[in-house]
């Protein structure tokens, strides 16, 4: 029973919470990065290369045989040069998210904080002081 208690204390910790909906948020925003790159970005660029679909571009290195029914053996670096920029794009936009968070601690750190009572009277004892 000891086994379950500190796996639930450790599968409900905030930290581990946060990373789940992290990678869940993060997968989804990986497809968004994926559409970007394969419906947004890439046609025009294949557009200038010939009208071709840059994703299908590829070398092939053993055209197979029909009689036996091989597939060719290709080597699609159009795949390879996509997902090359689905990753930038996703580092890119990694690198600002944070940035800007850090920014935003550092607008908070920067914040002098507001006296508390006793400070305030402390103040008021020592202008007094100084006065007499």
């Amino acid at each position: 029973m000891k086994f379950l208690d500190e796996f639930k204390a450790f599968a409900l910790k905030g930290n581990v919470m946060d990373m789940a909906v992290g990678v869940i948020i993060g997968g989804a925003f990986q497809k968004i990065i994926s559409s970007i790159v394969g419906d947004l970005i890439l046609p025009p660029i294949g557009m200038l290369m010939g009208k071709q679909d840059f994703s299908n571009l590829a070398v092939t290195l053993n055209p197979g045989d029909v009689a036996t029914g091989a597939e060719p053996v290709l080597w699609r670096y159009g795949a390879f040069i996509q997902t090359c920029i689905d990753f930038l794009i996703l580092a890119l936009c990694v690198f600002l998210l944070v940035k800007f968070i850090n920014m935003l601690h550092h607008k908070k750190a920067e914040e002098p904080a507001a006296p508390t009572k006793e400070e305030t009277l402390l103040t008021e004892i020592r202008d007094l002081l100084k006065r007499k």
